[in-house]
């Protein structure tokens, strides 16, 4: 019964957020009241726990065991854009015998294997399917059950949280001890309005946030990290590809090359992270840019991103709070730990944030060491809170499931290695994907890359 469903939306604490979890959450309780059943548990994940590693899911076992482990019979998992036919979800769930250990949802799998799953299952990278969380996803409440008792007995040890929907597939499958995932066709990823929809439990919305006009070109101040060595190879990339969309933009490196132009920050290169770097161009970007841009964004020199698209989306987030945005990964979060921002796909702060930060006496413990990590400890130290799109991406779209990029409308890529980077930015990222250049259409075919 409806009832026995405990609905967790993988909700975040930014306003615009929050704003669209409780919206499917109202959704939710009036489909209840229209079936004239009686309410479920509708929880979203940034009000359950404080804890900064709830968004990983597996720390809040012990907790949906304790609370649910007696009166419910499912989890059931969602993103704030999943939408559910609750009465459909009930009889596709009522398929499953709820007194066993399931774990349900839409099957991904890696087409080959993969530097952001540490390339297992290297022999047939097919063999793993784990959840599209957009699809929505399910565990009955023996798995939960059996899940905390595991927890209780071997705490989280893992450092990295990279990417969530396969490290919980494998935790769960545990090397052969547990479920593997079952997938269900009821659970979808079709747009809403597809024609494909009419069997669908869940579907999702397919589609670039956009919350009125796109933020001005002049909004958005665009940082290059590269450095001597790159020059000649990786920014002639960006001037082919995405630097047009950028009306401000600057390069920074370990040395002033005017025919790029570079500007030389004063930090010698590094071989490891660029914290040095990176805290640099915060400073800059405070005392040398306008108090009227209120964005910036600060990318490799080997990121391909859709400034149009990331325009769009800016569209939607208040500058007036601090926001710290791009793809999330965490680090020790079984053991506290903080969220940070991947810096590869692109990371995005509102100036508020950078005031925010160099106010605060957060700062580089070397030079060197990993930029994005220690902004994420230090936003982490502040109380400010990582926002997670995954529209960015720190790797190349084969590193990604086609399944699972077939819904998105990306806003960036990371890494040159073995890809034509001009023909990936063509393809997946320009304006339109028959972008004319020099005079000629241009049109690429994702099933090629």
């Amino acid at each position: 019964e409806l009832k026995g469903i405990v609905f967790v939306i993988q909700s975040q604490s930014n306003s615009f957020h929050s704003k669209r979890a409780e919206d499917l959450k109202r959704d939710i309780l009036k489909q209840a009241v229209d079936l004239g059943k009686e309410l479920p548990t509708v929880l979203l994940i940034h009000q359950i726990n404080r804890h900064e590693g709830a968004w990983t899911i597996l720390p809040l076992m012990t907790d949906f065991s304790v609370t649910y482990g007696r009166n419910s019979s499912w989890i059931f998992f969602c993103e704030e854009d999943t939408r559910i036919q609750v009465l459909k979800l009930v009889e596709t769930l009522r398929r499953f015998d709820k007194s066993k250990e399931w774990f349900l949802g839409k099957a991904l799998y890696d087409e080959e294997s993969t530097i952001i799953h540490h390339y297992a299952f290297a022999e047939n990278p097919t063999v793993f399917k784990f959840p599209d969380f957009a699809a929505g996803w399910a565990l009955s409440i023996p798995l939960v059950n059996k899940l905390a008792k595991k927890l209780k007995s071997e705490p989280l040890k893992s450092d990295f949280t990279i990417d969530l929907k396969h490290e919980i597939a494998l935790y769960i499958w545990q090397k052969g001890e547990g479920p593997h995932l079952t997938p269900v066709p009821e659970f979808c990823t079709d747009d809403v309005n597809s024609y494909k929809v009419d069997h669908c439990a869940t579907t999702f919305s397919n589609f670039l946030p956009l919350c009125g006009e796109p933020v001005n070109k002049e909004d958005v101040f665009v940082a290059v990290k590269t450095c001597r060595k790159f020059h000649g190879d990786r920014i002639p990339v960006v001037k082919q590809t995405w630097e047009r969309e950028a009306a401000l933009i600057e390069y920074y490196s370990d040395y002033a090359d005017i025919s790029i132009p570079t500007i030389d920050l004063g930090v010698p290169n590094t071989d490891r992270g660029h914290c040095g770097k990176t805290f640099a161009i915060l400073e800059r970007f405070l005392n040398h840019t306008s108090a009227r841009t209120p964005w910036l964004v600060v990318v490799d020199d080997d990121t391909l991103i859709s400034i149009f698209r990331l325009r769009k989306l800016l569209s939607c987030y208040d500058p007036n709070e601090p926001v710290f945005l791009g793809e999330r990964y965490g680090y020790g979060l079984g053991t506290g730990g903080y969220s940070y921002i991947t810096g590869g796909g692109g990371m995005v702060f509102s100036r508020t944030a950078v005031q925010k930060l160099l106010a605060s006496k957060c700062r580089c413990y070397s030079m060197d060491a990993p930029d994005d990590m220690v902004l994420g400890m230090c936003f982490s130290g502040l109380g400010i809170p990582i926002t997670h799109s995954p529209l960015f991406h720190q790797a190349r779209p084969m590193d990604y499931p086609k399944d699972y990029l077939s819904h998105q409308i990306p806003v960036s890529f990371h890494k040159h290695w073995n890809i034509d980077p001009v023909k990936v930015y063509f393809t997946w990222l320009a304006p339109n994907t028959e972008e004319s250049r020099n005079g000629k259409k241009v049109g690429y075919n994702r099933e090629d890359l």
